[in-house]
């Protein structure tokens, strides 16, 4: 196992206020199943020790909030890839207010708007498609057309194309093409990155939204230590955001060698298991 010096010396001594943010498809969920049946020992420690779990994933709202309430979590989440962050009413005794950030009063949630227009990435893709390239986003796609390439039920599937943020699309083409492809996204102001899909958003990204939650955790509660989990390149500016990145084995039981982090620790086992090694590892190291 390739572990860097972050279970031990400087972090552990000072160690406060841990908050964990998790990925959720190939990490905490299976990759196939789409079940955290594996991870439940590490998910009832941080119930009992009161350890927010912070949802980040490139899942729309409408899913993550599906997902929480199987896991009885209550905590902020961030959607479609950084593209929102839900923070439940009187979560936090601080005002949430910012200038540099769009913010809007529901009444469940404070949320904070980051990304794009899902609106403008749905014309991006029609400018893309007229450019010659062949690509085609969950918008053209059918409920039981993303269901079967993403092997979600068709309710799940139903779900996930609920977006507001964040489109993600499928490449018909050769790989040499893709940077073109890249370069074109970009030309229209836009972003790329990759999860178990391609996917195109507006500036925004996972790092940028756990970046936000990180300094108003800090406002709240003063000194803390933040962990992160993930399994992909889109969960690359999140990891690189905290104390403690992890990655878990993907479901070809390899790690992502893209991921390149100072202090990764690449996490034995796939999806869930790992993810269960790594909160059960870190908790048991820091519980003295």
């Amino acid at each position: 196992m390739d572990y860097q010096p972050w279970f031990s010396g400087s972090i552990l001594s000072i160690m406060k206020n841990l908050i964990i943010f998790t990925d959720l498809d190939g990490t905490l969920l299976d990759y196939d199943t789409y079940s955290f049946e594996k991870a439940l020992p590490a998910l009832q420690l941080i119930r009992e020790k009161h350890i927010p779990l912070v949802i980040c994933s490139s899942k729309t709202r409408i899913e993550i909030e599906h997902y929480r309430k199987k896991l009885g979590n209550s905590h902020p989440f961030i959607s479609e890839n950084g593209g929102g962050i839900f923070i439940p009413k009187n979560y936090f005794n601080l005002r949430v207010e910012s200038l540099e950030f769009r913010e809007e009063q529901e009444d469940t949630y404070t949320v904070i708007r980051l990304g794009a227009r899902y609106d403008d990435l749905r014309k991006a893709m029609e400018q893309l498609r007229s450019e010659g390239f062949n690509v085609r986003g969950f918008g053209d796609m059918t409920v039981k057309e993303i269901s079967d390439v993403s092997g979600l039920s068709i309710a799940e599937a139903a779900m996930a194309k609920e977006r507001d943020f964040d489109e993600p699309f499928f490449f018909d083409g050769e790989n040499h093409e893709l940077p073109r492809l890249f370069e074109a996204v970009k030309a229209k102001g836009l972003k790329h990155t990759q999860g178990r899909f391609l996917h195109i958003l507006g500036n925004s990204d996972k790092g940028r939204a756990a970046a936000v939650l990180i300094d108003l955790y800090k406002k709240e509660l003063g000194e803390i230590t933040t962990l992160a989990i993930g399994d992909s390149l889109n969960d690359v500016p999140m990891l690189e955001k905290v104390d403690c990145p992890v990655i878990v084995r993907k479901h070809d039981g390899e790690h992502d060698e893209r991921i390149s982090i100072a202090n990764l620790v690449k996490e034995d086992g796939t999806g869930p298991e790992g993810w269960a090694r790594a909160v059960l590892r870190f908790i048991g190291e820091t519980k003295n």
